[in-house]
């Protein structure tokens, strides 16, 4: 009998929520087959059979939350093995090692790391390299190539010595830590568990169990708020010229292509000014006191889906023209609201954008995404009487509130790099340079 236990699926991720199970008990199921459908971190992921046999048992049912390394179905792989099937999903089970499917190129913190600090291939200690399968998933197999880094002398900190991510970064920079310190700051007991009153002694009330992906915002939101100290510059944008101009590009589209938002200028003009300031686009190691500055420009994009708020990854927006951005800031958009999107579609943002002005409101003090650096908050554009040419006259304003790491950006940087947005925004005739 084989227990398949939930594996490690990704960077930081402890547990998920069962939303669908695939199979009974009594099914002949093959290798790769899926079994479970899972959410965590934001996305919902199918969990295949790392072998094939007979479903004897399953141990979990939808709505239930399981943790990684917890038994979720028990198989008799004892018999004949029927045709394997296809992989579907990037998931790889301890203690089994099934061929490594490619994985898409998603930057990993590692990977931002090594931009500003080569990384060394092997500590000064090597360590004796271990026997059998490696327990690693694809992506992490992966990162460790890029690094130069042989796995199978990785120490591994998760279930069962299971290798992560950052066991990996670890070990290419020759850096030992126990593995507590890796997964980022603790919560204090307040923010995790606090005592609340008995509500129902003034009235009725009802209880609901919280979705997955609103623990996931909610563990990553409390860690923002007390890790990052959070600073909002507010200012605004006369995009009447920049609007009459988009309007007649889009009146002048054929059939199927794209129309130009409102968005995607703004994400165009953003990636042309982190190319001017870089700290904008960095992110602060608080273990090793550095600045990591990246390379590349991806740009995390918030969309409100009915499943709660999600951030997709929009990247080298700044190698891309504007048609481009915004036909794929479309597909995005409704990927994400379709629930259309892998865990990695998620990740290796360092910037990100919020347009609650689709809603409504003006200003906000959008939450620094950790660990990027900053986030800037689009409000809802609206005419407003302002002194154009001498003359008092309607002209639409746009706000924006640009929330930065402190520890990183000062406020002069913050408002120089705001202005340079603005100026894009204010002239279209920049925009041209910036595909």
């Amino acid at each position: 009998m084989f227990e398949f236990k939930l594996p490690d699926l990704g960077e930081g991720v402890h547990e998920g929520e069962v939303v669908n199970v695939l199979v009974k008990e009594g099914d002949t199921i093959a290798e790769y087959q899926p079994m479970l459908e899972v959410e965590t971190d934001k996305a919902a992921v199918e969990i295949p059979a790392p072998k094939a046999g007979v479903i004897t048992k399953i141990h979990v049912a939808p709505g239930e939350t399981v943790k990684v390394g917890q038994t979720l179905i028990t198989i008799d792989d004892s018999g004949a093995a029927p045709e394997t099937g296809e992989p579907k999903a990037q998931v790889e089970a301890a203690p089994a090692a099934p061929p490594e499917p490619s994985v898409p190129e998603t930057p990993t913190p590692a990977a931002e790391k090594a931009v500003a600090t080569p990384p060394v291939a092997q500590p000064a200690e090597e360590l004796p390299a271990r026997e059998g399968p490696v327990p690693a998933a694809p992506a992490v197999r992966k990162l460790a190539r890029e690094l130069g880094v042989d796995i199978s002398a990785v120490p591994g900190s998760g279930p069962r010595g299971r290798i992560v991510r950052e066991d990996v970064e670890k070990y290419a920079g020759g850096e030992r830590v126990a593995p507590s310190t890796m997964v980022g700051p603790a919560l204090p007991a307040a923010a995790v568990s606090a005592e609340l009153p008995d509500f129902s002694q003034y009235g009725s009330v009802r209880r609901e169990k919280v979705p997955q992906i609103r623990k996931t915002i909610a563990r990553q939101m409390t860690r923002a708020w007390l890790s990052v100290p959070r600073v909002t510059h507010c200012d605004t944008a006369d995009v009447t010229e920049l609007d009459r101009n988009r309007k007649a590009y889009n009146a002048g589209l054929r059939e199927g292509e794209t129309r130009l938002t409102m968005t995607a200028i703004v994400i165009k003009a953003i990636a042309a000014s982190l190319r001017d300031f870089p700290t904008l686009n960095s992110s602060y190691d608080p273990a090793s006191e550095e600045i990591i500055y990246k390379d590349y420009i991806h740009i995390g994009v918030a969309v409100d889906t009915p499943r709660g708020l999600v951030v997709p990854v929009l990247r080298d927006a700044g190698k891309k023209s504007l048609p481009e951005v915004a036909a794929e800031l479309q597909q995005i958009g409704e990927n994400a609201r379709n629930a259309k999107f892998e865990i990695a579609d998620l990740r290796g943002a360092t910037f990100s954008i919020t347009n609650y002005g689709a809603i409504g409101g003006r200003f906000g003090t959008p939450m620094v995404n950790a660990p990027e650096c900053a986030i800037l908050g689009m409000g809802r554009a609206k005419l407003e009487p302002a002194v154009h040419d001498g003359q008092i006259v309607p002209r639409l304003i746009l706000p924006l509130s640009l929330s930065f790491d402190h520890r990183t950006v000062d406020g002069a940087d913050a408002a120089r790099f705001a202005t340079d947005i603005i100026q894009s925004l204010e002239n279209p005739l920049r925009l041209i340079s910036l595909g």
